[in-house]
């Protein structure tokens, strides 16, 4: 008989037992709507703010920082759109055009395809290639930055071949661009 092994980690892991049970009663006995203004919808949503509390603490932010998504799709949607519409003016304003995106060739899916959902509207997106050894180099990055990128999107690990790319380098760089 065969010893199933899950090496997925990245895609999804267990639930921790602690999260498990503080998350039991919202999906058992309190199930409320946090939208709603009845009590039930009240407890759910004094569930939801003291999470968005304790992660806001967590990594030093405000609450209103803080949102919730489904998974890493919909957050990579999120703040990929987001900040590219926050950024955006509106063609011929100042001659501004849609902002520019740098990315890798082999960026996970929920990047890629926003990106090239994004180039479908007008946008501008630069995919760095890998090479032999499937990883990112710097100097590519550099020579693909303009005076319009707004950002670059490279994964830390690359979910299928494992590649580890130099994000620590890459952010240093860009911290020296300001």
């Amino acid at each position: 008989m065969f010893r199933r092994i899950y090496l997925d980690n990245s895609a999804t892991t267990p639930v921790d037992p602690e999260v498990v049970n503080t998350m039991l009663p919202f999906l058992t006995e309190k199930f409320g709507n946090a939208s709603s203004i009845h009590f039930f919808g009240q407890e759910a949503r004094g569930a939801v703010d003291r999470a968005r509390h304790q992660v806001a603490a967590l990594v030093n932010a405000r609450q209103n920082e803080i949102v919730f998504t489904s998974g890493g799709t919909e957050a990579n949607n999120l703040a990929i759109r987001g900040l590219l519409e926050a950024l955006r003016q509106k063609p011929g304003q100042n001659g501004a055009c849609l902002p520019h995106i740098v990315t890798s060739a082999i960026e996970h899916s929920a990047v890629k395809n926003v990106c090239e959902d994004l180039e479908k509207l007008g946008y501008s997106v630069t995919y760095l290639p890998v090479y032999e050894d499937g990883i990112v180099r710097l100097d590519d990055l550099v020579n693909a930055i303009r005076e319009d990128t707004v950002l670059i999107s490279i994964m830390t690990a690359n979910n299928e071949i494992g590649t580890i790319h130099p994000v620590a380098e890459i952010g240093k760089f860009v911290k020296g661009l300001r």
